[in-house]
């Protein structure tokens, strides 16, 4: 069955950064776009930045637009989001999935504050 197991998360300060690892199995990891989502306290679930299943095509939400890199490496069925000049706003659940989404991982949890 298709798992998704996102890790990496943590406290950081404002103005550091993280690298989030989601391993992907149970599907033909390299014929799926994958995106991230993020999940704040109190919030709705929002994507953050999605990429095409060979990479050749990548978006941004605005509000990561510059500071946030996502990538994926086909060989080791993960996608990556490379987190930077984080702000207490970024603090979230943050999740991965394919496209179209199917069944969610447990996510991993980024806390950003001094």
């Amino acid at each position: 069955q298709v798992q998704l197991v996102e890790s990496g998360g943590g406290l950081v300060q404002p103005g550091g950064s993280l690298r989030l690892s989601c391993a992907a199995s149970g599907f033909t990891f390299s014929s799926y776009s994958m995106t991230w989502y993020r999940q704040a306290p109190g919030k709705g679930r929002e994507s953050v930045a999605a990429i095409t299943s060979t990479g050749g095509s990548i978006n941004y939400a605005d509000s990561v637009k510059g500071r946030f890199t996502i990538s994926r490496d086909n060989a080791k069925n993960t996608v990556y989001l490379q987190m930077n000049s984080l702000k207490p706003e970024d603090t979230a659940v943050y999740y991965c999935n394919r496209c179209p989404p199917g069944a969610w991982g447990q996510g991993t949890l980024v806390t950003v504050s001094s």
